[in-house]
């Protein structure tokens, strides 16, 4: 379903902040969408609509699109209320303003950097180009030794940990809110479930109206497989850490648990992207930013490269194409760790701490005004 977007003369151009606010200001004095997602009820708590206070919003959105068509001031209406399209466009801005260096764009120079660290990786100590074929139990530290595939990949890790945090405090500190209220049990908790549930993706179990007007569960399923399959993969290569330290050296057998945690993320990690990637085919362009398309299939595209590559990984480990393989996937997940701070993939950060701010505000039950908290 794709329509050409009608213009308004009410619709505030080249200002998502100010539009944002407009919108707000007519749903809040209409309310029928109250009860379809966290944003109607954040809304009402306010009476007016700083920058904050949208970027906030934004960022608790999930894009259901519920309220677009619901809505009787959606296009082709004069008042033009898009609520998803609008947060879109906010949050993409909210994105760049948050992020560390780059100016929060998925860069070129991520990629260069990422190939020329694994062209160097030829040349790391301790390296042997040995043909996988003649390694015995196809051992992956032939390749590429243990002490420098740690060392490489701690300092990648700690760049996107240092390059989150740096977007989560800044997204916090917006709000008004305390640091130390981030960590309040009850609203952790609540944002924990949230999360881990996509709720806000259910309507009621119906699902969202995705990627047309109908509702349906498949994004939210799909949203699942991507997520817990990450997340198993992160698990796998945690347990596979406590296995080495602990004496227990790679490569571990098929029934392992870290091998079985790997392929069932590496699964998940296929499956969720390519359905999002269908869904995204089909989608209604009224409720999305197409401007952020690059950014969302960059992260699709790489995660299913990750996926691909260590899962023939896994299965081909002792044969000749081990080698080549391994070098393939190291190259691929340091491209995805490198433009993991830049890409859609920080939606997840900005949106939890929306979330617990959202969990927060409920249990306050206070109206607020200008996006401070107090």
């Amino acid at each position: 379903m794709t329509t050409t977007k009608p213009s308004s003369t009410l619709k505030i151009l080249n200002d998502p902040a100010a539009e944002g606010a407009r919108i707000m200001t007519i749903c809040n004095s209409c309310r029928y969408c109250e009860g379809y997602c966290a944003v109607f009820p954040a809304m009402e708590r306010r009476l007016n609509f700083a920058e904050a206070d949208i970027n906030y919003l934004a960022n608790l959105c999930h894009n259901c699109a519920e309220c677009y068509y619901a809505c009787q001031y959606a296009p082709p209406h004069e008042f033009a209320v898009n609520v998803p399209q609008m947060f879109a466009e906010v949050r993409a801005r909210s994105y760049k303003k948050y992020a560390m260096w780059m100016g929060g764009k998925v860069s070129p120079v991520a990629v260069i950097i990422a190939l020329i660290i694994v062209g160097a990786m030829a040349f790391l100590p301790g390296l042997r180009l040995t043909d996988s074929a003649a390694l015995p139990a196809a051992n992956f530290y032939e390749i590429v030794p243990h002490r420098s595939m740690v060392t490489l990949f701690s300092v990648l890790a700690a760049f996107i940990f240092i390059a989150h945090l740096i977007g989560f405090l800044r997204f916090w500190r917006e709000t008004g809110e305390g640091l130390a209220r981030f960590f309040t049990p009850s609203a952790l908790l609540q944002a924990a479930r949230d999360v881990l549930t996509l709720k806000n993706l259910s309507s009621s179990g119906a699902g969202c109206t995705y990627p047309g007007e109908h509702h349906s569960n498949a994004r939210r399923v799909f949203h699942h497989f991507m997520f817990y399959g990450f997340a198993l993969c992160f698990a796998s290569t945690s347990v596979a850490a406590l296995y080495h330290f602990s004496g227990r050296i790679a490569p571990y057998p098929y029934l392992s648990l870290p091998v079985v945690l790997g392929t069932l993320g590496g699964i998940g990690l296929l499956i969720g992207p390519v359905g999002l990637y269908a869904l995204k085919r089909k989608r209604d362009v009224q409720i999305v930013d197409q401007t952020q398309d690059r950014s969302e299939l960059t992260l699709l595209v790489l995660l299913v490269l990750t996926s691909a590559t260590g899962l023939l990984l896994m299965m081909l480990r002792e044969t000749a194409a081990m080698g080549a393989l391994l070098r393939i996937h190291l190259a691929v997940m340091m491209i995805l760790f490198l433009t993991l701070p830049y890409g859609k993939f920080v939606h997840g950060i900005y949106r939890t701490a929306a979330l617990v701010r959202s969990a927060l505000e409920s249990a306050r039950g206070q109206n607020q005004s200008g996006g401070q908290s107090h």
